[in-house]
């Protein structure tokens, strides 16, 4: 049982990863299922239908829909290839709940459609943690947005990166997280944020201090008081 209470207008962290440590995503059509799942999952008034093309990406905006009621803000993201990692706000009572009930559920069925697989995908029930003050929170999105460097330096956290360019290069050309929003208010390929909260913590518009707040804890060192799983 989740001892967790979920309180509205609060933030939290909230994340999963594969049983047994296995793959979430296998290939790029996964990531836009799953991307597509979390944006019309978050909707009080959802009926359930066929969100498994990449037309349905067509409906991802910043832009407000006057016939949605959501349950969450979507304030930072980033999609691995074992795990996740979502920071939200809860806004309507139960919404965190619901919405990652309906993720995890729906995501489940796809690929055990798709692969044919029976039973459990995820690593049992999501996990939260609350966010409790704007230090931590902004740690947070810079410990989000850095987590890819995962697959091309696994030990990284641990030992520190090896090429400090190369990890740069990386992490801005990586495209399953909320960074090139937060870097870029125009970015308009895949746009999950339906929240600017982070702006008033994290430079409101200066792009390039973000920047620069992430590149200042990688090249920092280790970063073992960052662990999840």
């Amino acid at each position: 049982m989740r001892r967790i209470r979920f309180e509205t207008n609060s933030l939290y962290h909230i994340y999963n990863r594969g049983l047994d440590k296995q793959k979430l995503f296998n290939d790029e059509s996964d990531y836009l299922r799953f991307i597509c799942g979390i944006y019309y999952f978050n909707d009080l008034n959802f009926v359930p239908h066929d969100i498994t093309s990449k037309e349905r990406l067509q409906g991802l905006t910043l832009e407000k829909d006057p016939n949605r009621k959501e349950l969450i803000d979507i304030v930072c993201w980033c999609l691995m290839p074992n795990h996740y990692h979502l920071i939200l706000r809860q806004k309507v009572n139960n919404g965190i709940t619901k919405f990652g009930r309906r993720v995890g559920t729906g995501y489940t069925m796809y690929i055990n459609a798709k692969y044919k697989h029976s039973g459990h995908v995820f690593q049992g029930p999501f996990k939260a943690k609350p966010i409790e003050n704007d230090e931590y929170f902004q740690h947070l999105t810079r410990y989000i947005h850095l987590n890819p460097l995962e697959i091309i330096e696994p030990k990284w956290k641990e030992c520190g990166v090896k090429n400090t360019e190369t990890s740069k290069n990386f992490i801005l050309k990586y495209k399953w997280s909320s960074l090139n929003d937060y870097l870029n208010p125009e970015h308009l390929s895949i746009s999950l944020l339906t929240s600017r909260l982070y702006k008033d913590f994290l430079f409101a518009d200066k792009p390039e201090e973000y920047k620069k707040f992430l590149w200042d804890w990688l090249e920092k060192g280790t970063f073992k008081e960052f662990h999840f799983f």
